[in-house]
């Protein structure tokens, strides 16, 4: 089984660019606190419309639910509020779950095992 990963492609609403990564690293800070590996921040320098890919562990239900108590510890919003709460700096965003790093030869040999 190849580990997965959440990768999140986000374009804040205008002017909302600062209040988003302020945002985001605040939950960072907690997801590194409760033990999880840092996500990988790739920012937008020429080419599509996004502004920030961002490339994270996919957290088991154990981890969500530590790192939410961890949030409301330190005063975050968590859940429903939070969301509502991330979408005032959102124009945009999605999620794809991939599995991987892998390699393209990794990928032909599990395609071809009988």
């Amino acid at each position: 089984e190849l580990p997965r990963s959440v990768v999140s492609i986000y374009r804040p609403a205008p002017g909302k660019q600062l209040d988003f990564l302020k945002w985001m690293a605040a939950r960072d800070a907690v997801a590194t606190e409760a033990g999880v590996a840092p996500s990988q921040w790739y920012a937008h320098i020429s080419g599509d419309s996004w502004d920030f890919v961002v490339i994270s562990p996919d957290l088991d239900d154990a981890t969500s639910d530590k790192i939410d108590a961890l949030e409301r510890k330190r005063g975050l919003k968590v859940g429903p509020a939070a969301g509502l709460e991330f979408r005032q700096v959102m124009a945009s965003h999605t999620d794809t779950l991939p599995a991987g790093p892998t390699t393209a030869a990794a990928l032909i040999e599990r395609a071809t095992k009988p």
